[in-house]
C-alpha cells in the first residue's frame, strides 16, 4: 500500500500558519495540478478547511513524495519548508487510511463529532475526480471514508451530540449576550457556512437578519430563505452600528472587516464570531469597549461535545472498517498474482495440447476434446486450493508474503499484459 498523507491542522499549527496554508477555492485546482506534476505522485486529493490542510496521495516513493508535497505546500503558503515541516504530520499506508477514516467520522475535528467535514471531503473528492487526479486507489479510499463517516453519524450518538463550529460559536455568544432571540445579527458571507449560521440562528429564535456579501445576488438568495435583508459589503459598516452579533465566514484572502468598521458602541455589546481562515475580521476589534472577538483559535478550548461512550463507539466502527478495508485491499493486491498463475497454467496446457496434436495428427476430434477437458479439470483441481488459500491468507498480517512466494516459485510477472485478464480502470466521479 502506497497511500501518503501530509498535512497540518489545528492540532499541530497555530491559526496564523493555518491561515497562510489554507488553499482558497479559486486556488484548489491550480494546487492539485502542481501536485500532479510531481513525478512521485500518481494520484492526489487536497482537503482544505478552516481547521486543516491535507494532501492524500498515491505515491511511488515515500521520502521523495513527502518532499514534493511539502514543497508544494511551502510554495503555496509562502512559508519555508524548514519552518513548515515543524508543524506537518505524515501518515503512510495503514496509518494514512486510518487517518482519513477518523477525519471523515469527525473524530479528528476541533469539535469532535461535527459533520461538515463529510461535505468538505466529498467536495475535495469531486474536484479531484473532475481534474483527473483521483484514480482507483484514492477512489476506493475516499468512498470508503465517506461511507464510514455516514455510518458513524447514523449508528452512534456522535451525530446528535457533536456540534458544528457554528453551534459552538453561538453557544459562546449566548454566554455573553444571553438568549439570542430578539437580537440583531449580521452574517458576512453567503456560502455554506453563512447559510449554516443563519439556519442555526433561526433555530435559536433570531429573526432580525442582515446578510452581507460581495455578490448581492447571492446575499439576496440566502436572505430570502432566512427571511432577512441583503446588503453589499459597502453597506456593512452602517449595518454593524445596530447589530448585536456579527458572524463572518467568507473565502476572502484578506480582511473583510477592519477595526475602523466598528464604531463606538456606547456600551452596547457586540459579539464578533470570526469563523474564517484566513481571518475575515481584524482581531483589533476586540480591543474596543463592549466588543467581544471570538475566532477559531478561541473555540479550540471549548473541547469535545460528545460523551466518551460515543467517542468509543465511533472509534470502534472506524477500527472495524479499517480492518475490513485493509483485508479487501490485500485481497485485491494478490489478484494479479492469482490471475498470472492461472494464465501460466493455461499456457502450459495449450503448449502440451499443441505437442499432442503434433505427435498424434490423426487423433479423433472428440477424443482430443475429452483429453483437453480432462487436463484442464486436473489442473483446475490442483490450482483450486492454493489460489483460494492465498486469497484468504492475504487478509492476514503478512499475507502478502504468500503471493510473493507464488511469484517466486512459478516465476510469475503479474505486470505483464498477457498475464492479466482484466485491469481496473480509473472510476468516474461518484456521488
Amino acid at each position: 500500500m502506497s497511500i501518503l498523507v501530509v498535512g497540518l491542522s489545528y492540532r499541530t499549527a497555530p491559526v496564523s500558519l493555518l491561515e497562510k496554508a489554507a488553499v482558497p477555492v479559486d486556488d484548489l485546482r491550480k494546487t492539485l495540478e502542481e501536485l500532479q506534476r510531481a513525478e512521485t505522485i500518481s494520484e492526489a486529493l487536497l482537503l482544505s478547511t478552516c481547521n486543516r490542510v491535507e494532501v492524500y496521495a498515491d505515491v511511488a516513493r515515500f521520502h521523495p513524495a513527502v518532499a514534493d508535497v511539502s514543497s508544494v505546500l511551502s510554495r503555496h503558503s509562502g512559508v519555508p519548508v524548514a519552518d513548515l515541516s515543524e508543524h506537518l504530520y505524515v501518515h503512510f499506508a495503514e496509518a494514512a487510511v486510518e487517518h482519513m477514516l477518523s477525519v471523515a467520522s469527525g473524530l479528528d475535528s476541533m469539535v469532535v463529532g461535527e459533520s461538515q467535514i463529510l461535505g468538505q471531503l466529498r467536495s475535495a473528492y469531486a474536484l479531484g475526480a473532475d481534474l483527473g487526479s483521483i484514480g482507483s486507489v484514492l477512489h476506493d479510499l475516499a468512498q470508503t471514508a465517506l461511507r464510514v463517516g455516514k455510518r458513524v453519524h447514523s449508528d452512534t450518538g456522535i451525530d446528535k451530540a457533536g456540534a458544528s463550529v457554528v453551534s459552538v460559536a453561538l453557544d459562546h455568544a449566548e454566554e455573553i449576550l444571553g438568549e439570542l432571540a430578539g437580537h440583531r445579527a449580521v452574517i458576512v458571507g453567503a456560502g455554506s457556512m453563512g447559510a449554516l449560521a443563519g439556519a442555526s440562528l433561526r433555530r435559536r429564535g433570531v429573526t432580525d437578519f442582515v446578510i452581507a456579501n460581495r455578490s448581492l445576488e447571492r446575499a439576496e438568495r440566502l436572505s430570502a430563505a432566512l427571511g432577512g435583508r441583503a446588503v453589499g459589503l459597502a453597506e456593512l459598516e452602517v449595518e454593524l452600528a445596530g447589530a448585536d452579533l456579527l458572524v463572518s465566514s467568507t473565502g476572502a484572502s484578506g480582511l473583510v472587516v477592519d477595526a475602523e468598521a466598528i464604531g463606538p458602541r456606547a456600551g452596547r455589546p457586540l459579539v464578533v464570531l470570526d469563523l474564517a481562515l484566513p481571518r475575515d475580521v481584524s482581531p483589533a476589534v476586540g480591543d474596543q469597549p463592549a466588543v467581544s472577538y471570538i475566532d477559531i483559535e478561541a473555540l479550540r478550548s471549548r473541547g469535545a461535545m460528545v460523551s466518551d461512550e460515543d467517542v468509543r463507539a465511533a472509534t470502534a466502527i472506524v477500527s472495524a472498517e479499517l480492518g475490513r478495508y485493509l483485508a479487501e485491499q490485500q485481497q485485491l493486491a494478490v489478484a494479479p498474482t492469482v490471475t498470472a498463475l492461472r494464465a501460466r497454467a493455461n499456457q502450459v496446457i495449450e503448449g502440451e495440447l499443441s505437442r499432442l496434436d503434433g505427435r498424434l495428427p490423426g487423433l479423433d476430434s472428440d477424443v482430443r476434446s475429452e483429453v483437453a477437458d480432462a487436463v484442464r479439470r486436473a489442473v483446475e483441481k490442483v490450482l483450486h486450493t492454493p489460489t483460494v488459500r492465498v486469497k484468504e491468507l492475504a487478509a492476514t498480517p503478512g499475507g502478502d508474503q504468500y503471493a510473493s512466494a507464488l511469484r517466486e516459485l512459478f516465476g510469475l510477472d503479474p505486470a505483464r499484459a498477457e498475464s492479466v485478464a482484466a485491469v481496473k480502470t480509473n472510476p468516474e466521479a461518484a456521488s
